[in-house]
């Protein structure tokens, strides 16, 4: 465990950009250890436009293109000398990229890999060959399904029509081939429903057929739809040095981990759309990198630890609905 007590702020140019609303200097946080590489495999394409998407992905959006295969296995392999643990593959949906199945095969020739979808793509042509693949490895497969709300009232206002249903499907489909899928829902509700929320949304994965649910509970990000749907960040919701003093810096997702992408390397998944985000291309020298905690979101994660990462997710006990978050 990495506690700050004090941060460089050398390094960095243009220091009025780390300045925040309170009058103190962004604190810079340094890599620790590339733990987790991201892809962005699916750049910002979805099948879907959800109104909580924090990088607003949508069936339209190109700001960031699909990797191909090629690009994904070079920084597989460029990750080996930097001490990658575990991989994550998100979007966009990643079942949208055509080769999904052979890129997920390939990275568990090389750690243990997650991928990120909200469920309703999944088909047999992907889960069975996967399930094969991942039987065969070392290393574990892991599936994070999205699943907002306990019903499709709830789910499909954010999602869209139908998406429910659909996403439960794929969840079916995961547990009939032996996949013990993390489901993550987005705190859209209120904070005073939530034990009653999660009870509803145990029982009914359990009436799904997943007799002991994973769960893992995401606060939102008031960045991208998400800004437009409720409210963006206030002035004040700004990470300062003096906040770090005696923290935990590995509860910092970048402290730990990079994201790559069809346009280069950035600080992490969340910041896509901040140009400051891009570290630049090369792998090894976006790793070294130290990065300003200055963007509204940097609070989210100061608040709430590395939430995109899989640690967090909890089994319900039978007949309990809290307990283990984050």
């Amino acid at each position: 465990m990495r506690r700050i007590d004090a941060l460089p702020l050398a390094g960095f140019q243009d220091s009025s950009a780390r300045v925040t609303s309170h009058g103190d200097r962004a604190p810079l946080i340094e890599l620790g250890h590339l733990d987790a590489l991201w892809f962005q495999v699916t750049g910002t394409l979805c099948n879907l436009a959800c109104t909580h998407c924090f990088i607003s992905c949508a069936p339209t959006n190109r700001s960031f293109d699909l990797m191909a295969l090629e690009e994904v296995e070079r920084r597989l392999e460029e990750s080996v000398a930097l001490g990658v643990r575990e991989y994550y593959f998100t979007g966009g949906e990643p079942f949208l990229h055509p080769h999904i199945v052979a890129i997920l095969s390939r990275a568990l020739e090389y750690g243990p890999a997650t991928v990120l979808t909200n469920g309703t793509l999944l088909g047999e042509r992907h889960v069975a060959p996967l399930a094969t693949v991942a039987a065969d490895s070392r290393y574990s497969l892991e599936f994070r399904l999205s699943l907002d709300g306990f019903e499709a009232a709830s789910h499909d206002a954010i999602r869209g029509a139908g998406t429910f249903d659909a996403a439960l499907a794929g969840l079916g489909l995961l547990l009939t081939h032996g996949f013990l899928p993390i489901v993550t829902a987005v705190r859209t509700w209120d904070a005073a429903d939530e034990a009653s929320v999660l009870r509803a949304l145990v029982e009914r994965l359990r009436q799904a057929g997943y007799a002991h649910p994973r769960i893992k509970l995401l606060p939102a990000l008031r960045i991208g739809a998400e800004a437009e749907r409720s409210r963006g960040y206030l002035p004040s919701e700004r990470v300062t040095t003096g906040m770090l003093a005696g923290f935990d810096a590995d509860r910092l997702l970048c402290s730990a981990s990079r994201i790559v992408t069809s346009r280069g390397v950035w600080v992490c998944p969340i910041l896509l759309d901040e140009a400051a985000g891009r570290l630049g291309d090369d792998l090894p020298a976006a790793a070294g990198r130290a990065f300003p905690l200055r963007h509204g979101a940097c609070h989210t994660c100061w608040e709430h630890g590395a939430m995109c990462a899989n640690p967090g997710a909890f089994a319900p006990e039978a007949g309990t609905a809290t307990g283990g978050l984050e």
